[in-house]
C-alpha cells in the first residue's frame, strides 16, 4: 500500500509539473503570436470549459476498464503536446488552443480515473491522507513549474516547453502501469446503467458526500468570486507593485502545502463534514483578514486560505471515494469535479464587475456566503440522521473499484 500512495504522489508531481508549465506558457506563447492579451486568455477558458461535460465523460470511466483507459488518455496527450512542433507563426494559434481543449478533457478523465483508482490501490484508512499528499504535490509544482516553464520558454521557446510537458504524460503513463490494484467483488449490474443523471443521483443523494461537495463548491466558486478584488486590494487600497501578487501566490502555496500534509489525519480523526466545515471556515476567515489595511494581513490571509481550500477540496474528494459504488465511481468522480469547479465559469465573471463597488465588498460577501454554506451544512448534519442513504445506493464497505480497474 505503502508502495501504491508513493506512485500516485509521484503521478502528482509529474502531471502537476506538466500541466502548470505549459497552461502557463500557452498564454505567453499566444500573445507573442498575435499580441492579442484577450486571445491569451481564452487559452485558459479552453482549459476549464470541459469540466462541464464531467458526467458525461466520467461515464466512460465506468464503461471502460479503468486504467488502460487513463494510460491511453495520457499518451494521447503527449502526442497531442508533440503536434505544438509544427507551430511556426499566427496561421498556427488554433493548434495552441486545440492543445488547450485536449488538456482540458485529460484533466476531467484523468482526475475523475485517478479517483476512482485510489480505493482498488490504498487502504481505505489511507484515503485522506494519500489525497492530502497528492493536494501538497501538486500545489508544490503550481510554485516551481510556471517558473521551470517560463524560464525554459524565454531560452529555447515554445517548443522545448511543449517536449518537456508531453514527456510528463508518458512518464505518468508508466507509472500507472506498474501500479498494483486490489480486485473486488463487483457492485450491482444494475447501478451501471443510466447517464449523467446517475451520477447526480449517486452524488447528492446521501448527505456524506452531498455536504463535503456543496461545502467545496462554495469555497471553490468563492475563490475565482475574489480573484478580482483580491488584486484591488493590492493595487488600488494597499498600492503595492503588481509584482506582490507572485509573493501572495507563493504565501497560498504554502499554506496549501501545510493544510495537504495534515488534512489526512483530521479526516481520519472527525470526518470528512467536519473538515469540509473547518476549511470553508477557514477560506471565510482568510477573505476576512486579506481586508485588514495592512500587508502583512493580506500575506496572512494568503496563507490560511491555503490551508482551507486543500482541506474542502480533499474532503470532497474522500467522500466521494468512499461513499460511491465502484460500478459508479468514475462518473460520480467526473460529476463531482463538475460541481466543484463548474461555478468558476460563472463566479470569476461576476466577481470582476462585483469589484467596481470597491475592493473589499467582494471578499465580504464571499466571507458571508461561506459561512452561510458552513452554517447550514453543520445544522443540517446535526438534524439528519446518520443513514440518509434513502435515495442512493448503499455506500462501499471495501477498497476496490470492481474489475474495470485492470
Amino acid at each position: 500500500m505503502r508502495r501504491n500512495a508513493g506512485l500516485f504522489v509521484a503521478i502528482s508531481v509529474l502531471s502537476g509539473f506538466g500541466s502548470s508549465a505549459m497552461s502557463l506558457v500557452a498564454g505567453i506563447w499566444i500573445l507573442d503570436l498575435t499580441g492579442s492579451t484577450s486571445l491569451a486568455a481564452l487559452a485558459g477558458l479552453c482549459v476549464y470549459a470541459p469540466v462541464l461535460a464531467g458526467p458525461w465523460l466520467g461515464g466512460l470511466l465506468d464503461r471502460a476498464p479503468r486504467r488502460p483507459l487513463v494510460i491511453a488518455v495520457n499518451l494521447m496527450l503527449a502526442a497531442a503536446l508533440l503536434a505544438l512542433l509544427t507551430v511556426r507563426g499566427p496561421g498556427q494559434t488554433w493548434l495552441i488552443f486545440a492543445v488547450s481543449c485536449a488538456y482540458g478533457v485529460s484533466y476531467v478523465l484523468i482526475d475523475a480515473g485517478e479517483t476512482a483508482l485510489l480505493p482498488s490501490a490504498v487502504a481505505p484508512t489511507e484515503l485522506g491522507d494519500v489525497n492530502g499528499w497528492r493536494s501538497s504535490a501538486q500545489e508544490g509544482m503550481k510554485l516551481v513549474a510556471p517558473l521551470a516553464g517560463a524560464g525554459l520558454y524565454a531560452w529555447r521557446g515554445g517548443h522545448a516547453v511543449a517536449v518537456l510537458s508531453a514527456a510528463m504524460p508518458v512518464l505518468v503513463a508508466i507509472l500507472y502501469a506498474v501500479l498494483r490494484l486490489n480486485r473486488t467483488p463487483p457492485d450491482q449490474p444494475t447501478e451501471r446503467a443510466g447517464g449523467p443523471r446517475t451520477g447526480l443521483v449517486v452524488l447528492f443523494g446521501q448527505r456524506a458526500t452531498r455536504l463535503p461537495i456543496v461545502l467545496a463548491a462554495v469555497s471553490i466558486a468563492m475563490s475565482g468570486f475574489t480573484t478580482a478584488g483580491a488584486y484591488a486590494i493590492v493595487v488600488t487600497e494597499l498600492r503595492l507593485p503588481t509584482t506582490f501578487l507572485g509573493v501572495l501566490a507563493s504565501a497560498q502555496g504554502a499554506g496549501s502545502i501545510l493544510g495537504g500534509l495534515i488534512v489526512g489525519r483530521l479526516i481520519t480523526a472527525r470526518g470528512p463534514v467536519a473538515v469540509g466545515v473547518a476549511g470553508t471556515t477557514l477560506f471565510a476567515i482568510g477573505c476576512l483578514v486579506r481586508c485588514l489595511p495592512w500587508w502583512p494581513a493580506t500575506v496572512v490571509g494568503a496563507v490560511v486560505i491555503g490551508v482551507g481550500l486543500p482541506w474542502a477540496l480533499v474532503a470532497a474528494v474522500t467522500a466521494v471515494q468512499t461513499h460511491t459504488p465502484s460500478a459508479l465511481l468514475g462518473r460520480v468522480s467526473a460529476t463531482a469535479n463538475t460541481a466543484m469547479f463548474g461555478p468558476l465559469v460563472v463566479a470569476i465573471p461576476l466577481g470582476s464587475a462585483a469589484v467596481h463597488l470597491g475592493a473589499r465588498p467582494p471578499l465580504i460577501a464571499a466571507a458571508a456566503i461561506c459561512l452561510t454554506a458552513v452554517v447550514a451544512a453543520t445544522l443540517h448534519h446535526r438534524s439528519t440522521p446518520s443513514d440518509d442513504t434513502s435515495t442512493a445506493p448503499a455506500p462501499r464497505r471495501t477498497a476496490g473499484t470492481g474489475p474495470t480497474s485492470r
